[in-house]
C-alpha cells in the first residue's frame, strides 16, 4: 500500500529512515529540551518514536499505554539510546478521558510542560463485510481510533498552546500534535468500513483542530507511517501482509522531522512517513497554491 499511496504526489518512497530524518544526525538536537507525550508507546510505532526523539535530545518523554508492564521495555530503550532524556511511564487507555487527563496533567507536574503531543493508540480489527459485522468490534475502532485521538487531543492543547508562544519566543517552533491515519483512509477496501472511516475521520480531525487552534501557534499533522509489520498491521488479511516492509524507524524519524519545524507550513495535513522529505518540500509551494491533502470535494474542469 506504500507504493498506492506515494503515487498521489509522486514521490520517491522510503521504506526506512534516511540521513535527512535521522534523529541522530540531521535532526541531531531538535528536540532538545523539548517534552514529548506519546500515547500508545509500549510497542512497534509509539516504542521506536519514544526512541527517536531521545536520540534527537528530548529533555523528557512520558509513555502510555494500557499495561504499564508493557511500557518497561521501552523505557529501558529510552535510556540506551540518551541517558540525559527523562522518562516516566503510566498506565492509561486513550478511550478514558479521565484517564487521559490524569496522564497528561502528571506529565505537566513532572516536566514542566508538553511540547510534542503524538497519538499513536490504534485498533484494527477483523475485516468483515458491514451487513456481517460485529457491532462491538466495528464500534471499537471508532472508539480508540477517533474518539482516543480526541482525547488526547483535547487535554494536551492547552499545554501545546503554551509550548508554541514559549518556543516562538526562543525562535524556535513547538505545539506539535501528530494523530496516526493510515493511507486507508483514502481508501475503499471490502471489509475494511470501521477501520478506513475511522481514519478518514482522523484526518478531518486534524484540520478541525487546525482550524480552531492555527492561531494559536499550534502545528497539528494526519501521519501515514507506512506499512510496518506491527501487531495491528498484521490484523490485516493475509494478502496485504505483503505490504508490511516498511521499518518501525522510518515513522519515528518522520515524525521528529515533522516536530523540527521543518514541515510547519504543511500543518493540518495528511502526510505519509514514506514521501522523501526534500522532494516535499519542493512540493511546498504546489500544496499551499492548490489546498493538497486534505479532504475535499473538487468538481472536474
Amino acid at each position: 500500500m506504500s507504493s498506492i499511496q506515494s503515487q498521489f504526489l509522486d514521490l520517491t518512497a522510503h521504506h526506512a529512515k534516511y540521513e535527512a530524518i535521522d534523529p541522530t544526525s540531521a535532526l541531531k538536537d531538535s528536540a532538545k529540551d523539548k517534552v514529548i507525550f506519546i500515547a500508545g508507546a509500549s510497542r512497534g510505532i509509539g516504542q521506536a518514536t519514544a526512541v527517536a526523539f531521545a536520540q534527537a535530545g528530548a529533555k523528557a518523554v512520558y509513555l502510555t499505554a494500557r499495561s504499564e508492564d508493557a511500557l518497561q521495555e521501552t523505557r529501558a530503550l529510552v535510556n540506551q539510546a540518551n541517558p540525559k532524556t527523562l522518562c516516566s511511564i503510566s498506565s492509561c487507555d486513550v478511550t478514558n478521558a479521565g484517564q487521559v487527563e490524569a496522564a497528561v496533567a502528571d506529565c505537566v507536574a513532572q516536566f514542566g510542560g508538553i511540547d510534542v503531543a503524538d497519538a499513536n493508540a490504534g485498533f484494527l480489527g477483523p475485516w468483515t463485510k458491514i451487513g456481517e459485522s460485529d457491532p462491538e468490534s466495528w464500534w471499537r475502532n471508532w472508539d480508540v481510533n477517533v474518539r482516543g485521538a480526541y482525547h488526547v487531543a483535547r487535554f494536551t492543547l492547552p499545554h501545546l498552546i503554551q509550548s508554541a508562544k514559549k518556543r516562538a519566543g526562543e525562535g524556535r517552533s513547538g505545539g506539535h500534535l501528530i494523530l496516526l491515519s493510515s493511507v486507508g483512509a483514502q481508501l475503499l477496501m471490502p471489509g475494511a468500513s470501521d477501520y478506513q472511516t475511522s481514519k478518514h475521520a482522523l484526518n478531518r480531525l486534524c484540520e478541525f483542530v487546525q482550524v480552531d487552534h492555527g492561531d494559536d501557534g499550534i502545528k497539528c499533522f494526519a501521519l501515514h507511517p507506512g506499512g510496518v509489520s506491527t501487531e495491528l498491521g498484521l490484523n490485516m488479511p493475509q494478502a496485504l501482509h505483503a505490504y508490511l516492509v516498511d521499518h518501525p524507524d522510518l515513522p519515528a524519524s518522520f515524525t521528529v522531522w515533522l516536530c523540527s519545524g521543518q514541515a510547519d507550513w504543511a500543518k493540518g495535513r495528511y502526510l505519509s512517513a514514506n514521501w522523501d522529505v526534500q522532494e516535499l518540500l519542493s512540493r511546498k509551494e504546489a500544496i499551499l497554491q492548490d489546498d493538497l491533502l486534505v479532504n475535499r470535494l473538487r468538481a472536474k474542469t
